[in-house]
């Protein structure tokens, strides 16, 4: 027998032997060399955290029988407007079958306060009319959105509870690349699963966002192992704390494939707190339009010197940036002094802040690295504090009507339009003041409805993203918009 075959053997019992359990502890004298230390105790972490992880249940109505909720839904409004006859599009509201409801998905939460305040991933959530929530003890409770992010897909839930085992957060910069870390949720509906791997990676970027948006693409990389319905579920250290929300995987077959990717805590501490303070994202904008600095790039742009960096490939006028004085082609090298290589660690940092927040930039122009101090705004332009009913990306702001009005006009609820900047509201010729009663067919009631009508209509795979407006003006003349989203 020959030396190659006694080492296949070897190798095949020594196999054999660790997969029925017969495999021997190392000797002591390798304990003595650290050998046995080098794989970590979890049993602490998994104890301390699984019960501070929740199963969330998502349910819905299917839409075509939520529209016939509408008091409208008998009439087709546009056709009305067009051609002056109104077209029954339904069968009378008594002989139409009741709606009935449908689960939409399973994801986790991972609970922040003893009194209920419930962290998540946006996905987990979008679409639901009703929200489950089942603690590690299977008690149930409903859960209201207290507000959601799609740009970093983080969402905010509170039930209704006290005394509730609660996950410390942690410190997701102090996380170094080749450190353990466990995963707990809830996957393919198996309750309180934990999973180990190491971090593999830190501010990735997965292609999640197109270049410049405002949608936040850096992640934890690990390789614990996570499926469908650890969504929103936590990753967190060898000490037990949250260093991150699970939100993604990296699969071709759409189960785990060696890859998994978390939301940094750094990131979520600011979300959440602004969701819980203010019911939306204080999103800080610094105005440009950028790029990572690659080999190719730099070839075409003849730079020289940096091998790195953010290309700024505009700039917006009457923005922070062009206040603070930076032009297309300077490369930014760092943000208050944190180094930055890549979009995702630029990202990642601009996340953090707030309008009116002061971001300290290096950059490089022509050679020369300068500092330049920018007093970032929100999307509006402005540094003030936005409110839930702010849509600034539509250049329009929300608000209930008045019990007044709603007397007045015949009405039981509805939201008027209560500001307007330059947006698409304005180029489509909606004034102030316009009450809204439906969108898309579906009528709306409160400023809530629409915010989630809406982001129904951008995580759509639709590619003519598009809102029809039925309204009234303050006079109760009918009113009708169409406003283009895909622009």
């Amino acid at each position: 027998m020959t030396m190659t075959n006694l080492k296949i053997i070897a190798f095949c019992a020594a196999m054999s032997a660790a997969l029925t359990g017969c495999a021997q502890m190392p000797p002591a004298s390798a304990a003595a060399e650290g050998i046995v230390s080098a794989y970590p105790d979890f049993t602490k972490a998994a104890e301390s955290t699984i019960n501070g992880v929740v199963s969330i249940k998502s349910y819905a109505t299917p839409r075509a029988s939520r529209a016939s909720e509408s008091d409208y839904s008998g009439i087709d409004p546009f056709f009305d407007f067009f051609f002056g006859t109104p077209q029954r599009r339904q069968q009378p509201r008594q002989q139409q079958q009741q709606p009935r409801e449908q689960q939409l998905g399973l994801g986790s939460g991972v609970i922040l306060t003893s009194d209920g305040y419930i962290a998540t991933n946006n996905h987990v959530i979008q679409g639901a009319e009703r929200l489950q929530v089942t603690l590690n003890d299977n008690s149930t409770y409903d859960a209201t959105v207290v507000g959601s992010d799609e740009a970093t897909d983080l969402a905010l839930l509170k039930i209704e509870a006290k005394d509730l085992p609660v996950i410390p957060m942690g410190d997701s910069d102090e996380l170094k690349v080749g450190e353990w870390v466990i995963a707990v949720g809830n996957p393919f509906g198996l309750t309180s699963t934990v999973t180990a791997g190491i971090v593999s990676a830190k501010a990735r970027g997965i292609g999640s966002s197109s270049r410049g948006a405002m949608t936040i693409d850096s992640y934890i990389q690990t390789d614990a192992a996570v499926n469908a319905g650890n969504s929103g579920g936590a990753l967190v250290n060898t000490k037990g704390e949250l260093v991150g929300i699970n939100a993604a995987i990296y699969s071709q077959t759409g189960n785990y494939a060696g890859y998994s990717f978390a939301i940094p805590s750094s990131i979520v501490t600011k979300i959440v707190g602004d969701l819980r303070e203010f019911g939306t994202v204080q999103r800080a904008v610094l105005g440009i339009r950028f790029g990572e600095l690659t080999p190719e790039l730099a070839k075409e742009k003849g730079i020289t010197g940096v091998n790195d960096g953010i290309y700024v490939g505009e700039v917006i006028e009457r923005s922070a940036a062009f206040e603070a004085g930076l032009k297309e082609g300077d490369i930014i090298v760092a943000a208050d002094n944190t180094p930055v290589h890549t979009s995702a660690q630029f990202q990642e940092h601009m996340a953090r802040l707030r309008p009116g927040d002061v971001v300290k930039l290096a950059y490089l122009r022509d050679g020369k690295q300068h500092i330049a101090s920018a007093t970032l705004r929100n999307p509006a332009g402005t540094t003030a504090t936005t409110q839930r009913g702010d849509f600034t990306e539509l250049g329009c702001t929300f608000a209930p009507v008045s019990d007044e009005d709603l007397s007045r006009l015949g009405l039981k609820a509805a939201i008027r339009v209560s500001a307007l900047t330059d947006g698409k509201f304005r180029e489509a010729g909606v004034p102030k003041d316009l009450i809204i009663l439906e969108v898309n067919g579906v009528r709306i009631s409160s400023v809530e409805a629409l915010e989630k009508l809406y982001e129904n209509i951008m995580a759509g795979s639709d590619d003519n993203k598009v809102l029809f407006i039925t309204g009234l003006y303050p006079t109760g003349k009918k009113a009708f918009f169409a406003i283009d989203l895909t622009n």
